[in-house]
């Protein structure tokens, strides 16, 4: 028995993405349909890159290092795939940490601004 396809439809349905986003994504080469004719089929596959795909996004990872990520398994396998998605993940949690500092400092500020503009509306 052969694995269930997914239409183009059907993949932008599953996945939440729009016709744009699924046409850029095999565009930049992260997915590879199978065509036949003008239709697309997503496989098992292509299911997986995307859930990969879109969990990077989610973390904070650019197409060009996810696509890069995804290449090493192509290229060296899995075991390769999963040391660098370590290094990655260790890279990625350092900015993210980052990112969160910024978050709070700017927030703090705001606040502070917010309740010196209120305290003056107070006085009028």
């Amino acid at each position: 028995m052969s694995d269930p396809r997914l239409t183009f439809k059907e993949m932008c349905a599953k996945y939440d993405v729009t016709p744009r986003t699924l046409r850029y994504y095999e565009y930049i080469e992260l997915l590879h349909p199978e065509r036949e004719g003008r239709a697309r089929f997503y496989g098992p596959r292509e299911c997986a890159r995307m859930t990969l795909i879109l969990r990077g996004r989610k973390f904070g990872y650019s197409l060009e290092g996810i696509r890069q990520w995804l290449l090493i398994y192509e290229k060296e396998g899995t075991r390769a795939q999963m040391k660098a998605w370590v290094k990655s993940a260790d890279r990625q949690l350092l900015e993210l940490a980052e990112q969160r500092t910024q978050l709070e400092q700017t927030m703090e500020e705001l606040r502070r601004l917010r309740d010196e503009t209120a305290q003056a509306l107070e006085k009028d």
